[in-house]
Parts: structure tokens; sequence; C-alpha cells
């Protein structure tokens, strides 16, 4: 059995238009969010082995605040690059060269490219991972290499205008 937790980073600032997409930082509402979303994660006994993000400045802060609510070490979070502007194409390589060792797996990126793998992996319908959703994605696999489309279930998809459960 592996777990995969999606997490579209949260929202971020256009403060700047100057600024490169790249280091955009979050808004309040970006920074007011990642916490809670965290939270809710905790609360649903989520427990990563390995947390990867992009290197974006909104996601590394994403992953920041999720990993202190989660008890996992800020140093260990694993930055790849190839996640930044990832296509569905990219992230599931990157999902299926993931260690067999590692039972749950939390990454941190972005549209659209998260939206189309959580629909290719769970052949659910999302129109959109609206800024600091979470997707659970489960898979009665042994390894993450056998992960294609439709071999997961969507087991929890949450955003932060839902009510917390």
């Amino acid at each position: 059995m592996k777990r995969l937790v999606l997490v579209r980073h949260a929202k971020s600032s256009w403060k700047n238009p100057g600024q490169a997409d790249f280091d955009r930082p979050l808004n309040q509402r970006g920074k007011r969010d990642a916490p809670v979303m965290a939270g809710r994660l905790a609360a649903q006994g989520i427990a990563p082995n390995r947390i990867v993000s992009s290197p974006a400045r909104r996601a590394r802060k994403t992953a920041k605040a999720i990993a202190a609510a989660l008890d996992y070490p800020a140093d260990e979070i694993e930055l790849e690059e190839e996640l930044y502007e990832a296509g569905v194409a990219t992230l599931l390589h990157l999902v299926r060269c993931l260690d067999d060792a590692d039972r749950e797996v939390l990454l941190v990126g972005h549209n659209p490219g998260f939206t189309d793998l959580c629909n290719l992996l769970t052949g659910a319908a999302i129109a959109n991972l609206p800024t600091c959703a979470t997707a659970t994605v489960e898979f009665d696999l042994a390894s993450w290499a056998l992960v294609g489309p439709a071999s997961g279930q969507l087991t929890r998809f949450d955003t932060p205008k839902d009510p917390a459960a």
C-alpha cells in the first residue's frame, strides 16, 4: 500500500508585477491557509516518510508550514527542480521513481500539472486543485514503479474553503 498526498502551493502574491514567477511569495491568504491545511492533514493522520517540494518560493513556504504541523524536519524537505512547471508526464515519472521504502509521500507543487496528475491516477474529474488544496491518493501496490493511469483511489480531496472535517 502506498499513499501520495498532492498539495498545491498556497496562494501567492502578485503584488510585484516585475517579480519572477519562481520568486513570488505567499500572500496573506496563503500564509493563513497553509497552516490550516497542514493542521487538517495532521488531524487525518498523514505522516509522510518523505516531503518533496518544488523549489519555487511559494511552494517551499507551503511545504515548511505543512512539515511543521506534521512534525517533519524542515531541513529534510527535498527540493525537486522538475516539480516546477511540471506537466503530467514528468510528474508521473517522478512518482514512479520514488523509493519503495517510502510508504507515504507528500508532494508540493503547481497547477495545471497537479490537477492533471490527480485525475490521471484516480480517474477523477476534478476541474482544478485550488491553491493549498490537498488530494490524497492511495494505491494498492507494492512499488511506486507500478503507479499508472487509474491505479489509485482518491480517498480525500480538501480545499481551504471546505469546512473542516
